[in-house]
């Protein structure tokens, strides 16, 4: 007897195993976030990067138009499209239109998750998004992340039967953010139909291309790339953490600072820049030897769908654990491959289920409750998001053990007796 049924109901619990619970469930998240956002767009105002977003929708996405402030650049050219759409109705309900296009595309991702196939064993999954939604709503309710995120999803839950289709939809997401591109490559190795995946993708970035090139902005259409260079290491990235003690004792005077040009807040101290340096290439050694694992398990006769899925969760905290960056949102990246996983393989997946679910709820408390105390050296607050750093090398030592595993099976595996 599990311990839900032991504390819930028999009712209460047959209640939560029907599909059609999670759209009550679906409903009561999103007024409740709709109701928060209210306190902002009823004054007309925005919350977190969407006050940016606005900005930009206002300004227009020309860099000589704007001396002095953020670029628009900074991200892949198709996020123009939901920056600009959410200004249809004026600057006023900037914050307004924003959430109704991420509740709307997380409508779509909660249909394919329990439909079809996956009407029962989608259950489960969806009411775990729904609670990590909970506490990561802040984030995905203001940030491009929640654009991207529901498209993602889809994207996996297609990946087996239709590739070609996930190589579409991720190759967009991409577009709009860089990381899908993490769960990108698992597919292309994992599939079958890897080449025409790659021609989609190809097709795809040729007309974003074509499209940036008719507006005028192909010169700045590889600016997302370039503007990173410059960065330091971010208060919140897993490398940072020793420089985070530094500047929590006062030592070598080490700090915490803003950098103004980009709007985030980095660590400063001895080795600091070094290892903002290094972290570029660390991150390309990191995708390159998952792929080789990836390339090794397949090669092997790993089953594709949990290859894929395990692939792009190595990938893609891989992208978290080794980033110069580490802001909270990236946390949200990690949601679809585990929501997808659970849909697969609810046993399989259950404990990198709760060990993202940890990193979800460190990461509510880091932002929005105490991001102040945590710029200003607070010794709790360090210990919280060492912890939450933590949980992420955890994850991606499971990610890389059962990514191996997946290549060991079948060459240890007994031939069966003739």
């Amino acid at each position: 007897m599990t311990v839900r049924s032991k504390v819930l109901p028999a009712k209460v619990v047959d209640w939560f195993a029907r599909p059609s619970s999670v759209w009550w469930g679906f409903a009561v998240v999103h007024l409740y976030f709709l109701g928060w956002m209210a306190s902002f767009f009823l004054n007309g105002d925005t919350f977190s990067d969407t006050e940016q977003y606005r900005q930009w929708a206002m300004d227009g996405y020309n860099p000589a138009d704007l001396t002095g402030k953020i670029s628009p650049w900074v991200y892949p050219v198709l996020a123009q499209i939901p920056i600009f759409l959410a200004n249809i109705a004026g600057p006023s309900l900037y914050l307004l239109v924003w959430f109704l296009i991420i509740t709307a595309l997380n409508a779509v991702g909660l249909l394919y998750l329990t439909r079809g196939p996956r009407k029962v064993t989608g259950v489960a999954p969806a009411w775990w998004w729904l609670f990590f939604t909970v506490f990561m709503g802040y984030l995905s309710f203001a940030r491009v992340e929640g654009i991207t995120a529901p498209i993602v999803l889809i994207a996996l839950l297609y990946a087996a039967d239709r590739p070609v289709v996930a190589g579409v939809l991720l190759s967009v997401a991409t577009w709009i953010k860089v990381w899908p591109a993490a769960v990108l490559v698992p597919i292309v190795i994992a599939s079958h139909k890897r080449i025409q995946v790659v021609l989609a993708g190809a097709a795809v970035t040729a007309v974003v291309g074509l499209g940036t090139w008719l507006t005028g902005g192909l010169p700045h259409i590889m600016d997302f790339l370039l503007n990173q260079g410059e960065r330091g290491m971010q208060l919140e990235a897993t490398f940072s953490t020793p420089w985070v003690w530094l500047s929590v004792f006062h030592i070598a005077g080490s700090k915490m600072a803003d950098n103004t040009a980009i709007n985030s807040t980095e660590v400063y101290g001895p080795g600091a820049s070094t290892a903002a340096f290094l972290m570029q290439p660390l991150l390309v050694l990191a995708a390159v030897t998952a792929a080789i694992l990836l390339v090794r398990a397949m090669r092997r006769g790993a089953e594709r769908e949990e290859l894929f899925l395990e692939g792009s969760l190595m990938m893609v905290t891989a992208f978290i654990v080794f980033n110069k960056v580490g802001s909270p949102q990236f946390i949200i990246w990690l949601a679809p491959v585990i929501i997808a996983g659970l849909a697969h393989d609810w046993e399989r997946w259950k404990v990198p289920a709760a060990l993202l679910m940890g990193i979800a709820m460190t990461t509510f408390v880091i932002y929005p409750l105490f991001y102040t105390p945590l710029i200003h050296a607070h010794p709790v607050m360090a210990a919280i998001l060492t912890t939450r750093n933590v949980l992420l090398v955890v994850l991606l030592w499971w990610s890389v053990k059962r990514t191996a595993e997946l290549g060991r099976k079948t060459s240890t595996r007994v031939p069966a007796a003739a």
